[in-house]
């Protein structure tokens, strides 16, 4: 008698099993970048917005001093996103990263590090063996970023009468969850594929 031949769709493929780690790993990653550089930046710049005459301003007109969402402001002033922000004579779109009275420059470099490391971790835990291939994978952190990138965008807004003060939507959705994480997760991506081949 013949051994009867298994159906090709009874075990998965190892490039299906290799692909859903790799997604994994790369929202996964992209998830932390998020969460730890915003933490990162409140630890940076909490007490200082805390103390600020905007942050007593916003308390009084709002009875919340709104910090954790001007830090969120300063977060995406990090990846270029400017902050909205009315008055009687038109929105104004300020960043308050870098100049003379914003915190400081060396803040721009914290997202693109954190979404360097984020692809090369996912590039190792997928165990890519070329730039190519790594670049893939590290590329895969953008599905962990870009929906916490909207969804910040929202929730870091603050009602100022009929109008909303916060980051610039657009940009935002462009930056924080598209360009940052495709191009600083492939680039950590290929490294870390070096990294995992040798």
């Amino acid at each position: 008698m013949s051994q009867p031949e298994s159906s090709p769709s009874s075990t998965p493929s190892p490039s299906s099993a290799l692909g859903t780690r790799t997604l994994g790993a790369g929202a996964l990653g992209g998830v932390l970048a998020y969460l730890l550089g915003y933490a990162l930046t409140y630890a940076a710049t909490g007490q200082r917005i805390e103390n600020s005459i905007a942050s007593r301003i916003l308390e009084v007109a709002t009875g919340d001093p709104g910090t954790w969402k001007i830090v969120g402001w300063v977060f995406y002033n990090e990846h270029f996103v400017t902050t909205e922000i009315p008055g009687l004579l038109g929105s104004t779109a300020t960043n308050f990263v870098g100049g003379e009275d914003g915190f400081a420059a060396a803040l721009f470099l914290l997202p693109p590090v954190l979404l360097l490391l984020a692809g090369g971790v996912a590039a190792a835990a997928s165990h890519t063996e070329t730039p190519l291939s790594g670049a893939l994978s590290g590329a895969t952190v953008l599905l962990g970023y870009l929906p916490l990138g909207v969804l910040g965008a929202f929730l870091f807004g603050i009602d100022v009468g009929d109008a909303t003060a916060g980051p610039t939507l657009v940009t935002a959705i462009l930056l924080v969850g598209i360009v940052y994480p495709l191009v600083f997760g492939a680039v950590g991506g290929a490294v870390g594929s070096l990294a995992s081949g040798e």
